[in-house]
């Protein structure tokens, strides 16, 4: 440890580190010695390179592996890449109090303790007039604490085709389980009427659930109950009706070509008691799950004790705070990224790729094989997956490199870019890469096109 070389490895790393990986070098190579795999020369060699060997360790270890990329599979919600980038209001909020103690439960005027919900409380009434909401860290959590809430012991009417399940295997019929409600499947996979609701409703039912199937579609001979039908069945028997809306969708998206994706507002005008939906996929902002509903419904969510469990900290409700507010002041599609993207023309990606595929084409050598493509990008994140919104794809091969050689030199890029492979070529989708990335994957392109030549 005295070595000069190891005192700047722990200089740059810290003794605790370096000691412990110095020590189970050293072990490592008492242990070649007692199996007589080392002779003196050998043993030299090994002291000699112990300690570049710990300090790269060291940096193995603690480099960070969460890593920011770029998003070219056209994928917007693209849940293994962290779902929704936030705005940059939101993640300056979140830097903001991440540092310093605030007001997360401290009522300022009155000197007093206060509610970590009243933060959100006059943007929701904004968004959602007559209604009040409760944030939890997650949908199925949503979803969990509204059928715990109003259903622990009882019965949960709800549809077979509606029984979903998302990513992780999460199923709903799981989560029901959970809560302590007791599942009473209706209908078929593909066909569920009305009165198949009303048969199954008894002494034991406790509400009425609709799952939105935001990440399957059932085609063909199907049927399947209106939301406002369902909703008016559940007023002449007295009953709540719960709607998993899912992707938090705060926009009419029929325009850019997302048609089969109701809006909260849509559930709500609907006449539905109580709406669980993401905050980090259509809305934009971070992780997070969202009951709107009826003010009472709300009060006895709060006032469970799970809802603690359940909890988010200051980081979400500053980020959440700064996304809900670009939606009250209607600029969600030029500030909330998820929004802009989804609503970015087809002709504007295909001009930034062109500008990219003519930046590399300049400086490649022909070494790369570039085509503008049509194609379709996909909202993801379990929204809308039979609708695809019309794109232009930069298109990348070579007679020297395989498409997966390209693909795996993107993704090892600094920052890396993830693609997808179609039809022997890479595809890069800028749909869901931020405007200012575009000169990164220009030079990702053109250290593929290097390694290749060289």
């Amino acid at each position: 440890m005295e070595r000069p070389e190891l005192q700047e490895a722990v200089a740059r790393q810290g003794r605790p580190l370096v000691l412990a990986l110095l020590r189970a070098g050293l072990e490592g190579i008492r242990r070649l010695a007692r199996e007589g795999s080392l002779d003196p020369g050998s043993l030299d060699r090994q002291i000699a390179g112990l300690a570049s060997r710990v300090e790269e360790e060291a940096l193995r270890r603690t480099a960070s592996t969460i890593r920011a990329v770029i998003n070219a599979t056209g994928v917007v919600l693209h849940t293994n890449l962290g779902r929704a980038p936030l705005s940059e209001a939101a993640a300056r909020r979140a830097m903001e109090v991440a540092g310093t103690y605030t007001t997360l439960e401290y009522d300022l005027p009155r000197g007093r303790r206060g509610s970590r919900s009243s933060h959100l409380d006059r943007l929701f009434a904004l968004l959602f007039p007559g209604h009040a909401a409760h944030v939890v860290n997650n949908n199925a959590a949503a979803v969990l604490l509204a059928l715990n809430t109003l259903a622990e012991g009882r019965e949960v009417i709800v549809s077979r085709g509606e029984l979903v399940e998302i990513g992780g295997s999460f199923r709903i019929p799981d989560v029901m389980r959970k809560s302590g409600a007791i599942l009473r499947e209706v209908g078929t996979t593909n066909r569920t009427r009305l009165e198949d609701y009303e048969r199954a409703i008894g002494e034991r039912t406790a509400l009425l659930l609709k799952v939105h199937p935001s990440n399957y579609r059932i085609i063909g001979f199907t049927a399947e109950v209106p939301l406002r039908d369902l909703v008016s069945l559940a007023r002449r028997r007295r009953l709540p009706a719960l709607i998993d809306q899912g992707s938090g969708n705060l926009l009419d998206l029929s325009g850019y070509g997302v048609r089969n994706e109701p809006s909260v507002q849509d559930a709500l005008l609907a006449g539905a008691d109580l709406v669980c939906f993401s905050g980090d996929k259509a809305l934009g902002g971070p992780q997070s799950g969202i009951l709107v509903g009826r003010p009472a419904l709300i009060v006895r969510a709060r006032e469970n004790s799970l809802a603690r469990a359940l909890r988010v900290d200051k980081l979400t409700y500053a980020a959440l705070e700064a996304t809900l507010l670009e939606f009250v002041r209607g600029a969600a599609a030029s500030r909330v990224p998820i929004v802009r993207m989804v609503t970015l023309g087809r002709e504007a990606i295909e001009a930034r790729a062109r500008r990219v595929m003519d930046a590399v084409a300049a400086h490649a050598g022909g070494v790369l094989d570039l085509a503008i493509i049509e194609g379709t990008s996909m909202l993801g994140g379990g929204a809308a997956p039979e609708e695809g919104l019309p794109t232009a794809l930069l298109a990348v091969g070579s007679k020297r490199l395989s498409a997966r050689a390209i693909e795996e030199r993107l993704r090892r890029a600094t920052p890396p870019v993830i693609a997808r492979i179609g039809e022997g070529r890479v595809l890069l989708d800028l749909r869901a890469v931020l405007e200012q990335q575009d000169p990164a994957v220009t030079e990702a392109l053109l250290a593929v096109a290097a390694s290749a030549d060289g």
